[in-house]
């Protein structure tokens, strides 16, 4: 399932909890859809992480090490 169709599902049920409140299973639910919507949300900023590289202004490359392993471990 993508991001869109998570957030929806994620907004109605709080638009139901909000008006009469959640059954169990709704409350389940919403919990699954928002571990999941943050799954995402992470690897996504992971991979733009990923892309990046820190440059200072004598256009040495200063990435941290911790991401250069990062990425290094990413290709293999």
């Amino acid at each position: 399932m993508g991001m869109i169709p998570i957030l929806n599902r994620i907004n109605e049920l709080s638009r139901i909890e909000r008006s009469s409140g959640l059954s169990d299973t709704e409350e389940a639910e919403q919990a699954a859809l928002r571990t999941q919507y943050l799954q995402i949300l992470r690897g996504q900023l992971l991979t733009t992480l990923l892309n990046v590289s820190v440059m200072d202004e004598l256009g040495n490359d200063i990435t941290p090490k911790k991401l250069l392993d990062k990425k290094i471990a990413n290709d293999q």
